[in-house]
């Protein structure tokens, strides 16, 4: 496609260059400067699409792309991509699974391609900002308006994939990632100190914050539009605002049906594939019911990837070779030993965008499936969060019926939790003291101290900082549930706050920053916005868990083994308090060492605290130490100053 601008430069794809990542800056006007910018940013996400690259840069705007193939393998797919008048670029990451039906609803475009990336531009050019209502898939996407010079962003109901960006005298830059804003050169390599709180007792960084400072997230089911007279963030979509009550008046056979035929639905769109796809699969229920599912809707055996242990005590293969040849499929099993996990951690943590307390186990699996030849894998992640799978949905509706313990008065709470604490101490006793010291029971209060990774009073000594934020997960919950909670089901509600702090800030964020570290596609079929609209309206009496995930587990019909159904939940077990002490200590105390020097840190407190854990105190863990070096290593490699 040829741009006729006298101030734009196309340039076109190097198909011999080895995912998609997106990256962009408006308001220079200098088009070599722009063109030089985005040049660095787009190299810079290289990792994120192996198979084709672009820009588009003219007067005002200049955009990036990487691609992953996945659908339309041919030249035809190249981004960015420009409407049939010229006047509409696109710059696209994700996939749009209802496309072809979207299609449909367009007669008056002839469309040249097979990409659901012109679907979006035929899309906005016919309902603007209200086509985001008509898609269905995961997405993040910039589309610039040459007429009107204005920009518009826009990113997935649930946030699976990511978009950051930062606005300073009348520029904005955006891209996939953090590091390739920084590469631009004009965003300041500086901590956000504000967000330091927020990472030590949460492990990870709330949007729209990130550990940079100046640099935001643009939230999950929103859009941003960028002209000359204005900028403005607009929500299109929230859990809270579009949740069903469809289920409301079923039986219960009816809502598990409903449940059935969504989740069929969900994993049907996400095959649509032109590349060697397959499936994670872990034995339990979410991957188990996934991988039963496509052995249903598509007629090929399904290729299932499986990390094994030789420790039959922590390894979920068993139970994965269970359902592999249940279902038949073509069935990966790899055995991983811990000198191979500690092999490939510097790569994990070289992948590692943002800081996260978590991450290493998504790289490894993403490696071995990529490295099989597969580029798009499906993931069971979200049914825990949809289903009532995590302890903490049993322990809210415990703390509800317990309520009354609250009528007592506040001094006598607390020299009962302050007696368990000096009877038992430990994690747990400090946040029973935590809870009991509330004025009361409210999920926006309880939760946040349930995902608490650094109890507040430890915080407060480990940072030098004169006083601490609010509460991020609190603030979240205030926004994203509020008034809402009198009408919304309270096990919805977790589902919510569960959906909306550690699910999108943690799991998605690291998902896909370490799988698209090694050019793998994940997709998330329980993340289907009309499985969770539906969902999230199911009343507590059919949610509550009798048994893990009974409402999806009913819903299946059968088609899960008992043997998987109540077996212990396990997911991956490392013996990272004996690596820490051992083969990793000379790596963490150097980062640990260097990070007391960090003026936001108290010093002396944090090497005390790895002395502790050094001399097994049980109420120092290693995930406590483990934040610390993750994010000294993170701004070490990326030269973030303090």
């Amino acid at each position: 496609m040829i741009n006729n601008s006298p101030n734009s430069e196309l340039i076109a794809p190097n198909n011999k260059n080895k995912m998609c990542g997106i990256s962009g800056i408006y308001g220079i006007n200098d088009v070599a400067v722009a063109k030089a910018m985005v040049t660095k940013m787009n190299d810079k996400i290289a990792h994120r699409g192996p198979d084709d690259y672009g820009y588009f840069v003219e007067e005002h705007i200049a955009l990036g792309h990487r691609r992953l193939a996945i659908l339309d393998l041919s030249p035809a797919g190249h981004q960015p991509m420009f409407s049939s008048d010229n006047n509409l670029s696109i710059v696209f990451n994700g996939e749009i699974y209802n496309f072809r039906e979207i299609r449909q609803l367009l007669p008056e475009f002839t469309f040249k391609t097979q990409s659901d990336t012109e679907v979006i531009l035929a899309a906005y050019k016919k309902w603007g900002a209200e086509c985001l209502h008509h898609f269905n898939g995961m997405f993040a996407f910039a589309i610039w308006d040459k007429s009107k010079k204005e920009l518009f962003i826009a990113r997935d109901r649930l946030g699976i994939k990511p978009l950051y960006y930062f606005q300073k005298d009348g520029q904005l830059i955006f891209a996939s990632e953090v590091r390739a804003l920084l590469e631009s050169g004009i965003v300041p390599r500086k901590i956000n100190k504000e967000s330091l709180a927020d990472y030590f007792t949460y492990q990870t960084v709330h949007a729209p914050l990130t550990m940079i400072e100046g640099v935001s997230m643009l939230m999950p089911g929103h859009h941003l539009t960028v002209n000359a007279n204005e900028s403005k963030i607009k929500k299109y979509w929230s859990p809270k605002d579009n949740y069903t009550k469809a289920a409301t008046e079923k039986s219960y056979d009816a809502v598990c049906k409903d449940i059935n035929e969504l989740l069929t639905a969900s994993i049907e769109r996400r095959l649509i594939s032109d590349v060697p796809f397959g499936a994670f699969l872990s034995g339990g229920i979410d991957s188990s019911a996934v991988v039963g599912l496509m052995s249903k809707v598509q007629q090929q055996p399904v290729k299932t990837f499986t990390i094994a242990f030789d420790e039959e005590a922590f390894s979920e293969a068993k139970y994965a070779r269970q359902i592999a040849k249940l279902f038949k499929t073509d069935h990966h099993e790899f055995f991983l030993k811990p000198a191979d996990f500690l092999n490939d951690l510097p790569a994990a943590m070289s992948a590692l965008d943002h800081p996260s307390g978590d991450g290493p186990n998504s790289y490894i699996v993403s490696r071995i499936t990529r490295q099989n030849g597969i580029t798009m894998a499906l993931s069971g992640l979200g049914g825990d969060e949809l289903f009532a799978g995590y302890p903490i949905f049993n322990r809210t509706l415990q703390l509800q019926e317990q309520k009354w313990l609250w009528n007592l008065p506040l001094p006598l709470r607390k020299l009962a939790g302050q007696l368990y604490k000096t009877v038992k101490p430990g994690i747990a006793a400090n946040k029973l003291l935590q809870l009991l010291s509330l004025n009361e029971i409210k999920l926006q209060d309880t939760f946040p101290i349930g995902r608490q990774v650094i109890d507040p009073a430890t915080l407060h000594t480990l940072l030098n900082l004169k006083t601490l934020p609010a509460d991020k997960v609190n603030n979240i919950l205030k926004n994203e549930i509020g008034n809402a909670s009198s009408v919304i089901p309270l096990l919805s509600q977790v589902s919510i706050a569960e959906i909306t702090t550690y699910m999108q800030n943690v799991l998605l964020r690291d998902t896909d920053q370490m799988s698209m570290a090694v050019a793998l596609e994940v997709r998330v079929p329980f993340l289907d916005y009309k499985l969770v609209e539906y969902v999230l309206g199911v009343p507590d009496k059919y949610k509550k868990p009798l048994f893990p995930k009974k409402l999806l587990v009913d819903s299946l019909h059968g088609l899960l083994p008992d043997e998987i159904v109540h077996r212990k939940k396990m997911g991956f077990v490392f013996p990272w308090s004996v690596w820490l002490k051992n083969e990793l200590r000379d790596m963490c105390e150097q980062r640990i060492q260097s990070l007391a020097q960090r003026p936001f840190m108290n010093g002396p407190f944090l090497l005390s605290q790895w002395n502790r854990f050094l001399a097994g105190d049980k109420n120092i863990r290693w995930l406590d130490m483990w934040i610390c070096v993750v994010l000294e290593d993170w701004m070490e490699k990326n030269a973030i100053a303090d």
